[in-house]
């Protein structure tokens, strides 16, 4: 059973957040723990490997010595409260954990534990609702208008995170993705007249919406029932068929023969090709450009939350973490390969 907080001997001390942890440190407290395995030694023995976070960053963690006992205590995603030492491994830092419980997080653990957007959420959906108000066509518009008034869907849509790793994998990232996406399409779509501008930026706005039925997002990130088995791709497509229903039953338009088609289309193509997702190839030109604009978006966020995180040179103070690990990350799964770390131009 997890035990109710991380213990009243550590509640007033404050919290060192991983972006500031240096090699070599004793650290202890309430984390996340993610895709928590039991692995064996060369001899043949139990050790843990996990993944321990809190708001600021991710560090691959080891317990050389556990019991499977103790294992079976611990959630796969969930919160711990750990004892361990920071280690220089391959350039990078990891966590050696002496001791972990699991833990029923309180309310300003949470706050302190799960990634969270640094913008203004209520800022950002009005920007994007502004751009969605540029919509020309009536049926646009009447979609459009279709999902806004869905209270419920709009409050997920503000929370939930973008992936569930990937890209933009904190509160309010999916809404951060969504609106850099119409941002980028309000000034891309005029350099190609011939290009169906009320058709991107609707489709860009529809086509992750269903991550809010893919993901939980409410303790920890991991994949509903529906995301295991369905995933937001086809889940996107078929709330679009009933969306589409509910603007002709709510408002009384009749959309255009093609338009629901094709923003199907558009969200059963977007990741770009089958191996990546894909349930169909790209195949108007509308949906190429959206899958553009998206795994822009996607892979620049990547790539720049690996090599320079926004939130560790906020919270550190120092260059203790570039430094020890480097010019290069690691080899980064979801871009193929390791990353070059400074900006040349900077001061």
């Amino acid at each position: 059973m997890p035990s109710p907080s991380a213990g009243p001997a550590h509640a007033s001390r404050q919290r060192r957040f991983i972006s500031a942890f240096g090699p070599s440190e004793r650290v202890s407290g309430a984390f996340a723990i993610s895709n928590a395995q039991l692995g064996k030694t060369k001899q043949d023995k139990p050790f843990l490997k996990c993944l321990i976070s809190d708001r600021t960053g991710v560090l691959p963690a080891r317990m050389w010595s556990i019991e499977p006992s103790q294992f079976r205590r611990l959630p796969t995603d969930g919160f711990v409260y750990i004892e361990a030492e920071t280690q220089p491994y391959q350039g990078e830092l990891q966590l050696i954990i002496q001791s972990i419980d699991a833990i029923e997080p309180t309310h300003e653990q949470l706050i302190e534990l799960m990634p969270t957007t640094t913008r203004n959420i209520d800022e950002m959906f009005e920007e994007l609702r502004s751009i969605l108000g540029t919509l020309r066509h009536p049926a646009a518009k009447a979609l459009a208008t279709e999902y806004l008034n869905d209270e419920h869907l709009m409050a997920s849509f503000k929370k939930c995170p973008a992936a569930k790793s990937m890209h933009h994998a904190y509160l309010g990232g999916l809404l951060e993705h969504t609106l850099t996406l119409l941002q980028i399409a309000d000034r891309v779509c005029p350099l190609y007249p011939r290009v169906s501008r009320d058709t991107v930026i609707l489709g860009l706005f529809l086509h992750d919406l269903a991550k809010t039925r893919e993901l939980v997002f409410d303790r920890t990130f991991a994949y509903t029932d529906r995301g295991e088995l369905i995933g937001h791709i086809v889940e996107g497509a078929i709330m679009l068929h009933d969306k589409a229903q509910q603007v002709m039953r709510n408002q009384g338009v009749r959309l255009p023969r093609n338009l629901v088609m094709v923003l199907q289309h558009i969200i059963l193509s977007h990741h770009g090709v089958p191996e990546f997702g894909a349930a169909k190839v790209p195949a108007t030109p509308e949906a190429i450009m959206i899958n553009l604009i998206d795994n822009l978006d996607a892979k620049t966020v990547m790539a720049l939350s690996a090599a320079r995180p926004e939130l560790a040179a906020a919270d550190s103070g120092d260059q203790t973490g570039a430094a020890l690990n480097g010019n290069f990350t690691e080899r980064q799964w979801g871009l193929d390969t390791k990353l070059f770390r400074p900006d040349p131009l900077a001061d």
